[in-house]
């Protein structure tokens, strides 16, 4: 059994096969998820794991070149607007219908147990060297 970073066996196999210019969605539980991506469902019950909790251990497994959210998160979220600030300060913003109809192009979606709106981060994965 791994000792640290990822222990669940479906999130840490669909991270091992991602590669340059994938996308990865990291959603709160209410985001709809179309039939397409792989689909790690980490939502154990409301608010557990938070969206802040998945993304800062997605973040020690991968290289990130590109990070796109909705620009509603700004007033309706902005506590996740600061974390994603803090973590990519050169975030691209667009409406949420334009993140919602970018899901299916990516590779994995790692779904949270964020209650909170617009909880929601689309990556582009990059190279370590």
């Amino acid at each position: 059994m791994k000792k640290s970073g990822i222990l669940n066996r479906h999130l840490a196999g669909a991270l091992a096969e991602l590669g340059h210019g994938d996308g990865v969605l990291v959603c709160d539980a209410g985001m709809p998820i179309p039939p397409g991506p792989r689909v790690v469902d980490l939502a154990f019950r409301a608010g557990t794991p938070s969206f802040a909790e998945v993304l800062d251990g997605l973040l020690d497994e991968l290289v990130v070149e590109g990070a796109t959210a909705a620009e509603e998160i700004r007033e309706a979220n902005p506590e996740a607007a600061a974390l994603l600030d803090h973590h990519f300060p050169w975030l691209e913003l667009v409406p949420h219908d334009e993140v919602k109809a970018l899901t299916p192009e990516t590779r994995l979606v790692v779904r949270t147990g964020e209650a909170r709106p617009y909880a929601n981060v689309l990556l582009r994965c990059g190279v370590f060297f």
